[in-house]
């Protein structure tokens, strides 16, 4: 039965992106079409795989998704906050944990990761994997499938995690400062993503997760009163909007939501929004009016089906970026807070 269910999802993937290369409207270049499909998988990531516990830890999804479920009962904002912590850690040095490492200038203590949250879900996941099961799951698998989980909980799409990455013993400050803030604009994105293996329809899919949660409006606060340093605010924000986030940033650290619309919908409003020139962030609403994106968020804010389907395939090319996975990669954290203590020789 997984086996069809699996098959069946490949065939509507497949039959998607069919629909998508001939959705495109006839002016789009054959060349941004190939830009779209998926890279190989790094010889790394080909050793994950989705079986990877099913003998050392067979409970290890389980006990993943039920405590992921009752953080989220209880604070329903916690599901972005792991979608975005996942992200924060994939950005910098691959997905290996390395952002749930807790001390003086690690990636943790960056000002970039002042708005992070969810480390306590983390912890309190693999609390209970090292009591059923000791020294087995990594804390990048836990990450990973937490921010699986907690799409699903969101009412987003599901996908197969793949398993079996290690965790890094290196974190350092200065290169979470350089993962995107909001400000950038489409060709610094498009170069990020391009430099973890991604391409430009993950950059419109990934960025579809602004669907939920909340920026801080340090994030965008130049849109509301020094658009590119003119001391005016950015002549795409309607007066209606702009009165209105005004009103909701009384201080940087003030938070609004990402979606104006629906923000606690995992759907295609973040897309509509866009075209109606309600994005918050400038990295948001520029993907609109770059000829480069635009006409994927325009696909996806009409195709719901669509931005499913590629959300779920541009998070699994995510969560295999610079996977550890040999034998002399890494380790198995016993806290995620920290690397294991060095063997007495």
């Amino acid at each position: 039965m997984r086996f069809m269910a699996m098959a069946s999802s490949f065939a509507l993937f497949f039959l998607l992106h069919l629909h998508f290369i001939v959705s495109l409207p006839a002016t789009q270049p054959v060349l941004t079409v190939a830009s779209t499909s998926r890279a190989p998988p790094s010889s790394a990531a080909s050793l994950l795989s989705h079986n990877f516990y099913h003998r050392t830890c067979p409970d290890a999804e389980g006990i993943i998704h039920r405590k992921v479920l009752a953080w989220i009962n209880k604070d329903f904002t916690l599901a972005p906050a792991l979608i975005r912590l996942h992200f924060h850690d994939c950005a910098v040095r691959g997905c290996d944990g390395s952002i749930l490492l807790n001390y003086r200038r690690s990636e943790r203590s960056a000002f970039a990761s002042k708005t992070l949250r969810g480390f306590s879900v983390i912890d309190d996941i693999k609390a209970e994997l090292e009591r059923k099961c000791p020294k087995t799951v990594s804390c990048s698998d836990i990450l990973t499938a937490a921010a699986r989980d907690a799409t699903i909980l969101a009412g987003g799409p599901f996908w197969e995690v793949p398993f079996g990455r290690k965790d890094g013993k290196i974190s350092i400050a200065a290169e979470a400062e350089k993962v995107p803030q909001g400000h950038e604009n489409v060709t610094t994105m498009i170069n990020y993503f391009q430099n973890l293996g991604l391409d430009v329809l993950d950059l419109v899919a990934l960025s579809g997760a602004h669907t939920i949660g909340r920026a801080a409006c340090h994030t965008f606060q130049d849109r509301l009163y020094n658009f590119n340093r003119t001391r005016k605010p950015d002549p795409i924000l309607k007066p209606p909007f702009l009165n209105l986030l005004r009103k909701q940033c009384k201080k940087g650290m003030d938070l609004v939501h990402l979606d104006a619309t629906t923000p606690k919908m995992f759907d295609t409003a973040y897309f509509t929004n866009l075209e109606k020139k309600l994005g918050l962030l400038m990295t948001d609403q520029a993907l609109i009016s770059d000829e480069r994106t635009s006409s994927f968020v325009n696909l996806m804010a009409n195709q719901p089906f669509l931005f499913d389907s590629q959300f779920s395939a541009s998070m699994v090319k995510l969560g295999n970026v610079g996977v550890l996975t040999r034998k002399n990669e890494g380790e198995i954290r016993v806290n995620c807070n920290f690397v294991n203590p060095r063997r007495r020789k």
